[in-house]
């Protein structure tokens, strides 16, 4: 497939090639949990070799220079290749808002944040610029090599659509390590265009609808068709059923979406911590219990006490009042802030000092 090829184009593309389809094998083994962590690192590999192959095509040699000088860097003996973040800046020189480049740039700093931990809660939330990193690769592989050098027709749906079991919210309650990922991807998705996120080329997003047949047994299963390529028509009654579907899933509204009891907030609280004990009155009791998160409430401020003449008077970031019920409900923003303050030196005890 390579022949004719120059040795090092030959060497690059071939690793390019091997390292997307290992990518796509990691990410759709049944038993691996932490599918975008393993898929990330290699897919990484994969985009570094192939523009390591359109330099060396182009008679380019992707080496750092010594600063000030006219030679190349030498690490262990080997040159020192263009990392990815270079290769970056070097292939989109003059096209810093393209979509193919913002979605590899999102993986570069998500690589180094998961690199060496297992957060299998985040698979489901980044599927869509997974998949998108997959057929962009495949999409520089044909304009820059040809036909010949692409991945499988199948690419399209390489990657395994799986509905996600996982509590996302619970579990960056448990770990700050997810909390600071899901951050970072909050952040440098509002920090994109509309235009840029609404693009299929940073984030890749199918609408799957299931026939009871097909006109022909040798229909293909699942078939491809990109939006861009649509008629207006088609792309007309795409959105309507799309739509309707949206309106099925929002018919029935949620009372207090998004909010949790105080026994809740103690129980997430007490898991974030391994469920510490302390002793009273010469037995163990929970440490964070409902005593406890009363000081807090009332230290905070977020609620008025029981005998308020205006008990809607909260804090809104952590504390609602349910009228008809005559209660108070809780944010996981409620969750966060305790969890942050009871790791302070002296806070815990900052609580209870009145009481010594």
């Amino acid at each position: 497939m390579s022949r004719g090829l120059p040795q090092k184009v030959k060497m690059s593309l071939e690793k390019a090639r091997d390292s997307a389809l290992l990518a796509v094998e990691c990410y759709n083994k049944p038993a691996t949990r932490f599918k975008s962590g393993g898929y990330i690192v290699l897919m990484s590999i994969a985009w570094t070799s192939l523009f390591h192959a359109f330099f060396f095509k182009n008679k380019e040699k992707p080496y750092y220079k010594e600063k000030d000088k006219n030679r190349y860097k030498i690490v262990y003996g080997e040159y020192w290749y263009w990392e990815l973040h270079t290769c970056v800046d070097k292939y989109f020189i003059d096209d810093t808002n393209n979509p193919i480049r913002k979605n590899i740039e999102f993986f570069i700093p998500l690589r180094n944040k998961l690199e060496h931990k297992s957060i299998p809660e985040i698979d489901s939330n980044i599927f869509a610029e997974c998949q998108s990193l997959l057929l962009n690769f495949d999409k520089i592989l044909l304009k820059e090599f040809g036909e010949n050098y692409c991945l499988r027709e199948s690419l399209s749906f390489a990657l395994q659509l799986y509905p996600s079991n996982t509590n996302l919210n619970m579990a960056i309650i448990e770990n700050a390590d997810i909390k600071n990922i899901v951050d970072f991807i909050e952040k440098y998705r509002s920090s994109l265009s509309t235009e840029i996120l609404q693009s299929g080329e940073y984030s890749f997003r199918a609408f799957l609808i299931q026939v009871a047949n097909h006109q022909s047994k040798n229909a293909l299963p699942i078939q491809f068709v990109a939006y861009d390529k649509l008629t207006d028509e088609e792309k007309e009654k795409i959105t309507r059923i799309a739509a309707l579907v949206k309106d099925k899933h929002i018919i029935q509204p949620v009372a207090n979406k998004g909010t949790i009891k105080p026994g809740s907030v103690i129980k997430k609280v007490q898991q974030a911590f391994n469920n510490p004990k302390k002793l009273s009155c010469k037995k163990h009791i929970d440490k964070y219990n409902m005593d406890w998160h009363q000081r807090c409430w009332k230290k905070y401020e977020v609620r008025p006490t029981n005998d308020s003449l205006h008990p809607e008077m909260t804090n809104a970031k952590y504390c609602l009042y349910d009228e008809p019920n005559g209660s108070y409900l809780y944010t996981l923003e409620w969750v966060f802030f305790l969890i942050e303050q009871m790791k302070k030196d002296g806070e815990y005890n900052s609580l209870y000092n009145k009481d010594m």
